[in-house]
């Protein structure tokens, strides 16, 4: 309705051109809201206001001007001039039944658009550390980015979603010997373990898998791996000095070959968890993106070259350097350390160079919220390699905080003391995590409520909307229980029979829908959909306890019924962008 009032809009417009009110050439943006009040009708504009200034003219008289040049259209049922020059649309009643048969003919496509038109998008998302198992913080990121590309596909955009794996760099080296240490554990070696290793309980079953495997073919003695490294931080020295060193001594005492064996038990065996836990959790990704293979396929090799010849890189204290500084950023980067070794930037850069030159028209990034500064250097490479920095949106969300009853759950993957994403969802499920998550504004802080997750009363809000659907549900049994069936074709006669407020409150919601999801998904906000699925619930609950919908009169109770096999298919379809179940019974 909006987009056609938008139209007659600029139907006007083109006569106010031709009168010579408007420059020729002039194309103002013409937006169509709905009204807060509905005594002020059911939409309105400030076109006359905004086109005021051009058109030399009042505002009010503009307003004049434009409803005079509107075309007729049968659904616009009278339209009014208010305040300073606010046109007022009042739509017809028999055009606002139309809703519910535009749902029952399009069923679950019903909301989706081709406002995208088919535009490519990458949305990057979750991206965790293989160092351990996924925890409730992760959660959030995981919720977030797949509710988003849920809603950029329902509006006609073409979606990639990826992981990029970590699987290089100095925190899976500090994975890889912590695992070895655990696996000499395994063998009978005594030593002391590092206080920078990584110390969960899963660690110590990769080093048994490990050992189950290969034997005692890794072991060597503890004296000869602990011999003359730099002490550890309990014991007075430096913690990553040490850990770095232990690093090293695994990579000599063992060799490349049986190195990269530890180093890939650990990693494939957390991957494979990361794997199932979201697939488990209704997360689904196109690729896996290997960090490794960046270095293994010349990639980062050949983004430093174009970064070279563009004149962005420079020699200073035996590092090379990104001058990031002139493109935005705070201050250069290292991409080339003195040892020879490249960054993780390096890595990052070479990254975005692989997703330009894949064609995203749009390049989406959900990070934690602690990544906010690193926005800038990102921007700049893209911008140094010759890309469009516009096409990346960096999505910033912060960690969700879980508490047990007044407790504040601590969590560190490195000390192992965390609660795994597993163990929220086996406590909560996986809708009441799902809806959860995305309640908020992704870079709001979040506090979880284990005890409202997992109450069935009507304060938790996914049971309630969910109660919604299953009402329905049980309603439609309970007429198959009378033996009558809805007759949809005659119900759809009778619609006018629907006047009772709490039904055209639902109606006016009901053709809400396709607007919630398409803002949802431009503005890459899902907490807007739970809002409105939170209100038609409440809607149709209200409309639920204040009317009967199996009365005597056949005609108004199908079209009672096709009202609220409506509401059903959109709190099903609504549902189904955040992977959260419709359960017919609850």
């Amino acid at each position: 309705m909006k987009k056609r009032l938008e139209n007659l809009l600029q139907s006007a417009v083109s006569v106010l051109k031709a009168n010579g009110d408007l420059a020729p050439d002039f194309n103002p943006t013409i937006l169509v809201e709905r009204a807060r009040d509905a005594q002020h009708g059911d939409f309105a504009t400030n076109l006359a206001m905004v086109l005021a200034k051009a058109a030399r003219c009042n505002p009010r008289q503009l307003a004049e001007k434009i409803v005079a040049a509107l075309p007729h259209d049968p659904v616009v049922a009278k339209v009014e001039i208010a305040g300073p020059g606010f046109i007022n649309f009042f739509i017809d009643l028999k055009a606002r039944y139309r809703i519910i048969a535009d749902i029952h003919e399009a069923g679950h496509e019903f909301g989706k658009s081709t406002v995208g038109a088919g535009r490519k998008v990458q949305v990057e998302f979750v991206s965790a550390n293989p160092t351990g198992p996924l925890h409730v913080g992760h959660g959030r990121g995981a919720a977030y980015g797949a509710s988003v590309a849920n809603l950029l596909a329902a509006a006609g955009f073409e979606v990639h979603r990826e992981y990029y794996v970590n699987d290089a760099g100095r925190q899976m080296d500090i994975l890889a010997a912590s695992v070895w240490l655990r696996y000499l554990e395994e063998c009978g070696e005594v030593l002391s373990f590092p206080s920078n290793g990584y110390r969960g309980e899963y660690v110590r079953t990769i080093a048994w898998d490990l050992h189950k495997n290969v034997g005692d073919k890794f072991r060597r003695p503890a004296a000869e791996v602990m011999a003359d490294l730099p002490p550890d931080e309990p014991e007075g020295g430096d913690k990553e000095a040490h850990i770095d060193a232990l690093i090293a001594r695994a990579k000599s005492l063992l060799g490349p070959a049986n190195y990269r064996t530890v180093f890939d038990a650990g990693l494939d065996s957390i991957l494979d968890d990361i794997r199932q836990d979201l697939e488990e959790f209704g997360v689904h990704y196109d690729r896996w993106f290997s960090e490794r293979s960046l270095a293994e396929t010349g990639a980062i090799e050949r983004a430093l070259i174009k970064l070279q010849e563009a004149g962005y890189l420079y020699e200073h204290d035996g590092a090379t350097w990104f001058a990031s500084s002139r493109l935005g950023d705070e201050k250069d980067r290292v991409v080339v350390r003195e040892n020879g070794q490249t960054t993780y930037f390096a890595s990052d850069i070479a990254y975005h160079l692989d997703k330009l030159e894949r064609g995203f028209d749009q390049i989406i990034n959900v990070w934690g919220a602690d990544h906010h500064g690193y926005i800038p250097r990102v921007k700049a490479a893209i911008k140094a390699l010759g890309g469009d920095p516009e096409r990346l949106h960096v999505l910033l969300v912060q960690f969700a905080v879980l508490y047990r009853g007044e407790e504040k759950v601590q969590m560190s993957t490195r000390s192992g003391e965390f609660v795994t994403l597993r163990q929220l969802r086996n406590e909560v499920g996986k809708d009441a995590a799902r809806f959860f998550y995305v309640m908020r504004k992704s870079d709001q802080h979040m506090d979880f409520d284990l005890k409202l997750a997992t109450s069935r009363t009507n304060e938790n809000p996914v049971y309630y909307v969910q109660y919604a659907h299953a009402r329905i549900c049980s309603v439609f049994r309970q007429l198959d229980e009378k033996g009558w069936t809805r007759d949809l074709v005659g119900g759809m006669n009778h619609l006018d029979l629907l006047t009772e407020t709490h039904e055209l409150a639902l109606i006016n919601t009901l053709s809400r829908y396709p607007e919630v999801v398409e803002q949802s998904a431009l503005q890459y906000e899902p907490h807007h959909l739970v809002h409105y699925l939170r209100e038609l619930a409440y809607e149709f609950h209200t409309y639920y306890n204040a009317h009967q919908f199996l009365v005597e009169d056949a005609a108004l109770r199908n079209a009672r019924l096709n009202l609220i096999a409506a509401v059903r298919q959109v709190v099903h379809n609504g549902l189904s962008l955040l992977d959260v179940s419709a359960p017919e019974s609850m």
